[in-house]
Formats: structure tokens, sequence, C-alpha cells
């Protein structure tokens, strides 16, 4: 995926039964950002992580089975240097098992039509960019940013060169390893009577601040 960042912000007004004194004209605005520089990430194996098949009999009754851990790593690759965030998706959305994590981990799809299949969370670690050791950062809103180690479908990452740092950094190359942590939800809450896919699913979008 190559993206690109072109904003668009409009507001308009709808007003029904208008006043004799209401205004005769309501204004309109575009408006946005196009960034000369474009960065490409692209994760080893395509981005997958196949588990190969699992026995139903292994799976813990009344509680959720943790899969193994797996790391794939990230490289983004910029024109120039760039301030940007890394922006997830759930592809699965609704499908997440993890109630109580919600904001951390991202759903594995569902089967038999409305069963939630389970959850998977999704850590970045050994980050390097430009050649120097880099730290991640959360923020929701891309004003005020704060260590985490996570990737979350409910905020954005950066990086900083300052461990416990609180602003990004523009970098032009970055390295990193994608942590990868499943776990099925308890067997008692599936109906696994035939093979079902474990189909998780999310999109890594460069977002330039």
């Amino acid at each position: 995926m190559k993206p690109f960042l072109i904003s668009l912000a409009t507001f308009a007004c709808l007003v029904t039964g208008l006043q004799a004194q209401a205004a005769s004209s309501v204004d309109l605005n575009v408006s946005g950002l196009i960034t000369p520089n474009a960065c490409a990430p692209s994760l080893s194996n395509g981005g997958v992580y196949d588990l190969g098949k699992i026995a139903a009999r292994d799976l813990s009754v009344d509680a959720p089975t943790q899969l193994p851990a797996h790391g794939l790593p990230l490289a983004i690759n910029c024109d120039a240097p760039t301030l940007l965030a890394l922006e997830p998706r759930d592809n699965r959305l609704g499908s997440n098992y993890d109630d109580v994590n919600l904001g951390a981990t991202f759903g594995l799809g569902l089967i038999n039509g409305n069963q939630k299949l389970g959850s998977t969370k999704l850590g970045i670690h050994s980050i390097v960019g430009d050649g120097v050791e880099m730290y991640p950062l959360g923020s929701t809103d891309s004003s005020s940013w704060s260590p985490t180690s996570i990737l979350s479908p409910h905020f954005l990452t950066a990086f900083t060169p300052i461990r416990a740092g609180n602003a990004p950094a523009p970098v032009q190359q970055l390295n990193a390893v994608v942590s990868i942590e499943p776990s099925i939800a308890p067997a008692n809450t599936l109906l696994l009577t035939e093979e079902v896919p474990i189909d998780g699913s999310v999109t890594l979008t460069v977002k330039y601040l």
C-alpha cells in the first residue's frame, strides 16, 4: 500500500423554516495539505502470520487460549525525512472477543455467523530510524503524545529517539518488528464441529503529521 495525504474538510448547513432575518448565503470550505514526500511501508512474508491447523481439543474450554507469538519485520522508506505515524485499522471490526482490552486488540473474524473467534494484540519494538534507536509514542489526536508499546485501532503510533519522549521525530528509513500475540476465545463459546478459518486482518497506513 502506498498511502498519500489529501485531507478534505467540508462544512455545509441545511436550514429549514428560515426566518426573515436569516442570512441568505452560507460558506463551504475545502482545506487540506499535499506533501511532496512519500513513504512506503512493507511487512516481511507479505504481512502474513500463518498459524497452521490447531486442534479444537487443544483449546481451553472456559478461558482464552494464547497461541504462539510471532514477529514480522516492518520497514518504512520515505523520499526524505518525514514526520509520520502508523494508523492501524481493524478489518474485522466487531469480531474482537477481548471486550476488556478493545483499545489494545484486534478481531480474528466471526465464525458460524456471529461467534467471535478471538483477538490479537500487536506490539512494536526493536525500532531503528535512520540508524538511531527509536521509541514508540501513541496519540488519539496528534496533539499530545505519550510512550506506548502497542499498535492500537484507536490511536496513532509515531516514533522518537528520546526514551520517554513526548514528541515525534521525522524519519526517512525506519525498521522495526511488529509482534503478533493471538488468542482464541474459550471453546465453550464456539461451535467447532468443522474447520473454521482464523481470519484476522489489520491495515497499517502511514499518516503524515
